[in-house]
């Protein structure tokens, strides 16, 4: 049985596919047409919906109040230059780095085996040493795999 967190999120994009990729929700109505307390829709907003997934969301509280969520449709080799230049940054969590990979097989930015090999090179299984420092390496074995990517492209040309 699925989560109701991935019912949501299912739920959302598939208003969001209808509505050409932006939409306004109240963030009650929804907790009460899922039954769930508006804290869920919070969680599933702050996890599913975040510049790293590809989306922009914009929050007015109030009686008033709603959610704006924006899809974003950018060039890939935007979207990989923001990731090199101020997207990952010098340090950047498994959980992170795991969202921005997705985000590029989702966009068909790279393939679905490329994406497995990336999510395995950056994971904590894989980066094994002291925790303090597997941060900062994980961001730039990310900005190799990335840059190697952008140089391969311009070579397939």
């Amino acid at each position: 049985m699925a989560r109701l967190s991935d019912i949501i999120e299912e739920f959302i994009k598939s208003l969001l596919q209808e509505s050409e990729g932006q939409l306004e929700l109240q963030r009650n109505e929804l907790a009460d047409y899922f039954e769930c307390a508006p804290s869920q829709i919070n969680y599933v907003l702050a996890t599913r919906f975040s510049i790293n997934h590809g989306y922009y969301i914009e929050s007015r509280r109030g009686g008033g109040g709603y959610i704006r969520i924006v899809r974003l449709d950018v060039d890939k080799n935007d979207y990989m230059r923001y990731l090199l230049s101020e997207g990952i940054g010098s340090k950047i969590s498994e959980q992170n780095a795991m969202q921005i990979i997705q985000r590029m097989a989702e966009q068909n930015y790279i393939s679905e085996m490329t994406a497995f090999l990336m999510k395995s090179a950056i994971s904590d299984k894989a980066i094994a040493i002291p925790a303090a420092l597997k941060d900062n390496i994980r961001a730039s074995i990310l900005k190799s795999m990335i840059t190697a990517i952008m140089t391969w492209e311009g070579k397939k040309v």
